[in-house]
């Protein structure tokens, strides 16, 4: 129940944002596409420009929800804020955030991206492109339920159970399953260099739904069935056809974990070396921005 009412929250609060940036955009679209000359003339001008009515409710908005973000790493800090909520709930709304501050900030400046608001401006995409980044490395490291991450060897235990699970199968001929199957192992991966490796695990989580259409289709008895799971991408209704598909799924996400783990630990550590400093780079350019506006009367 608490997760379905996480969920509405993020939703709700992901459409709201969403509402205002299309809002903004719909409204100034004809003002946001003129030239800069152009643009005194224009009736939205004394609204829409940074230091307008609603450009700078716009940049307030902006920069109190960017530092709203530190919300998250202060929480693993101080114990007491541990306590509160789940640390995944934390986080979806950190993303969030990060998603959505861009986009006000983007409305703010006017798609005029100059000067020392400028170099902010792009520090701050630089945050949210590595926040992506590092978002999908976390996913890579598997969890237990408490948050911490799983040893190998229970990691290897889901995964010879989920090999024993799909022995039982009779619809994926070994061969063929060793084919879909194929992974670099650890030792291999402990080779490639972390551009590499990162490389490959995007790799392999883009090629899993066709390895998957690929069953379906080994799987199916004609061609209508085929064309009614669109070449195999769409569930058949085959109930156990489905079961070791998404055996095979499985079984394919932990391997691929197990081959990752150790360059994910490392890859995941240097992100926090890249991803800070944008962070606070930005803050310090956010904070001599908005005092310069304020002691130069640009408000």
């Amino acid at each position: 129940m608490a997760t379905s009412l996480h969920k509405v929250r993020l939703f709700v609060a992901g459409l709201l944002m969403l509402a205002i940036f299309a809002g903004g955009l719909v409204y100034g679209f004809d003002y946001y596409r003129m030239d800069a000359q152009e643009r005194v003339y224009s009736e939205k001008h004394r609204e829409l420009r940074p230091s307008g009515s609603i450009g700078a409710r716009l940049g307030m908005l902006g920069v109190a929800m960017f530092f709203c973000l530190y919300a998250y790493p202060i929480r693993k800090n101080w114990k007491w804020l541990q306590r509160s909520g789940k640390t995944k709930n934390w986080l979806d709304f950190h993303i969030l955030l990060g998603v959505a501050t861009p986009l006000v900030i983007t409305l703010h400046s006017s798609f005029k991206f100059q000067g020392l608001a400028g170099v902010a401006y792009w520090l701050m995409i630089a945050v949210m492109a590595s926040g992506f980044v590092g978002r999908y490395i976390y996913a890579q490291i598997p969890r237990s339920l408490n948050e911490t991450a799983l040893s190998l060897d229970e990691i290897e235990k889901l995964r010879a159970a989920a090999r024993a699970d799909l022995a039982r199968q009779q619809f994926i001929a070994s061969d063929r399953l060793a084919d879909i199957l194929q992974v670099p192992d650890a030792g291999q991966v402990e080779q490639m260099s972390m551009a590499r490796a990162l490389v490959a695990m995007v790799w392999r989580d883009l090629i899993r739904p066709f390895e998957t259409a690929r069953l379906r289709r080994a799987a199916a008895h004609s061609f209508g069935e085929n064309v009614r799971t669109f070449l195999g991408f769409f569930p058949s209704s085959n109930a156990e056809l489905e079961d070791a598909v998404r055996l095979v799924r499985r079984h394919s996400r932990l391997v691929t974990k197990v081959a990752f783990l150790g360059r994910a630990n490392q890859i995941f550590q240097l992100w926090h070396v890249v991803h800070r400093p944008f962070s606070y780079s930005f803050a310090v350019l956010a904070s001599v921005h908005v005092t310069l506006v304020l002691l130069l009367g640009y408000y």
